[in-house]
């Protein structure tokens, strides 16, 4: 047991080697842009190398394989020293001037792409701090990990324990190549090209260079973190929100649909995907009852602003990006709720997307409907199909279990909240928008969680992280059976 936890510390120290250097991209920023918040970045910069460094020479001659369970651990430990490396610039910047507690949060908001911030005046803010709010959003969008198991073999490290432990979804024992450091390859190259695609789309509908850089990494992540107090509706530009929300329908999408779509230089993948079109199904309706929802509440008075702004925050909440053009949380309590249930939902599996995702809701549906078939027909093989294929039971079940345990998690958080002083509706609309890492809530965290309290905003860490790693990957490390020998 010492032996598998020394390899677990010396994959720890790497990671953290390798999160390290992170902190150069901003002190560069900082150092073009004269804005006098070097220091934070290179303070942050030696401290996590050291960490890292010390963590490794430690264990470094540990060499044990990797279990499964023990991928488990490395992902759940490098997630929370991450989101506590990760706010150490933060903490040190003059701007924002940030305690301990919002530091983390804000940090562990930007890793697993949930973009609540406690920060009120983002405007204001030095470019490189603005530059590491969204760089960490674009870390986690494919999750660092995923990139570290690209890394690792080449030390003698297997990846295919953090893989699994890391990757969202019930489908995640599908490779999209036979070696594990090929599909997070393929993941990355496919994450990067879109990345770049969003940015000089973004650029050429007229955001500058910084914005666009920004926007794409915080679009292609679902993220929803901004550069501007007023997140997209700072713009005010239809083509750049009919930009975003083209690559947020995208980055919902299960990435393994874009390689194989790639490879193959066909489309056809997309179209036979059942998630996908039920994914899609759900857009359209949900923006649909949206629109005419706007229009004959007068929220706006003609059918194309309606629409717009349907669609753009539609697609923003159901994708779990959480970019704004409009202060939804003031429209019509109806479409907020509508909205919020909506982000339950989330991405596909496979996507940068949070959420319970959109085919473990296609399950439970045709789950559902096979039970009531059954009553019509006690004796009748009604086995549920997904594409043409017959899902194993063992994946039915598992769905059902994270789905019951995302409830009963999502209560208790709800009640913690609600026990703590917070109004009902602030409270609910916080543990959704954090849980299914969305962001944006409603009452008074629709605009910031500024005024959160402290007890407020480490429970909302926790759920960021639960929602981040799927309920499972956390909380199995709670499980007596998991460090029995």
């Amino acid at each position: 047991m010492l032996k598998r936890l020394l390899t677990v510390q010396k994959v720890l120290g790497l990671l953290l080697i390798l999160f390290s250097f992170s902190m150069l991209a901003p002190a560069v920023v900082a150092l073009i842009y004269r804005d006098g918040a070097l220091l934070p970045f290179l303070y942050a910069f030696a401290l996590i190398l050291g960490i890292g460094v010390l963590n490794w020479l430690l264990a470094f001659r540990a060499s044990h394989e990797l279990r499964v369970r023990d991928g488990f651990l490395v992902v759940v430990l490098f997630w929370v020293v991450l989101g506590l490396s990760g706010a150490i610039p933060f903490w040190l910047s003059p701007e924002p001037d940030l305690s301990l507690t919002d530091s983390v949060f804000e940090s562990i908001s930007g890793l697993t792409t949930t973009g609540a911030t406690v920060i009120l005046s983002i405007d204001d803010l030095p470019h490189s701090m603005l530059w590491y709010r969204q760089q960490l959003q674009w870390l986690g969008g494919m999750g660092i990990i995923v990139l570290a198991v690209a890394v690792l073999p080449m030390l003698g490290i297997g990846g295919m324990q953090l893989y699994r432990a890391e990757m969202p979804g019930p489908m995640k024992e599908n490779k999209l190549t036979p070696r594990i450091t090929e599909t997070a390859k393929a993941l990355w190259y496919i994450y990067f090209w879109l990345t770049f695609a969003c940015a000089l789309a973004y650029w050429l509908a007229g955001m500058d260079g910084f914005d666009a850089i920004g926007h794409a990494f915080s679009t292609v992540a679902i993220g929803g973190f901004s550069t501007h107090d007023d997140s997209m509706g700072y713009f005010d530009s239809t083509l750049i929100e009919m930009i975003a929300v083209v690559f947020m329908l995208l980055a919902g999408m299960n990435f393994a649909l874009h390689f194989v779509a790639f490879r193959n230089r066909s489309f056809s993948a997309y179209s036979h995907d059942s998630e996908l079109r039920f994914y899609l199904f759900l857009m359209i309706v949900v923006t649909t009852i949206v629109t005419l929802a706007l229009f004959y509440t007068d929220t706006y008075i003609d059918w194309e602003d309606s629409f717009t702004h349907a669609l753009f925050q539609t697609v923003s909440i159901g994708t779990t990006t959480g970019f704004t053009t409009d202060a939804f949380y003031y429209w019509p309590p109806f479409i907020e709720i509508l909205l919020i249930f909506l982000a339950f939902v989330g991405g596909c599996a496979g996507s940068t997307g949070g959420g319970i995702k959109v085919i473990r809701f296609l399950l439970l549906i045709k789950q559902g409907l096979r039970e009531i078939g059954r009553l019509i027909h006690p004796n009748a093989q009604m086995p549920v199909r997904v594409g043409g294929k017959v899902i194993n039971h063992r994946v039915i079940d598992a769905v059902w279990g994270f789905f019951s345990l995302y409830v009963a998690t999502f209560t208790l958080m709800y009640l913690a909240l609600a026990a703590s002083g917070l109004d009902l509706l602030t409270a609910f609309s916080a543990v959704a928008a954090c849980m299914n890492n969305l962001g944006p809530g409603l009452g008074t965290v629709g605009a910031h969680y500024y005024d959160m309290h402290d007890t407020g905003i480490w429970i909302l860490c926790m759920a960021m992280l639960l929602g981040r790693l799927e309920i499972f990957t956390l909380l199995v490390l709670f499980s007596p059976a998991f460090w029995r020998r």
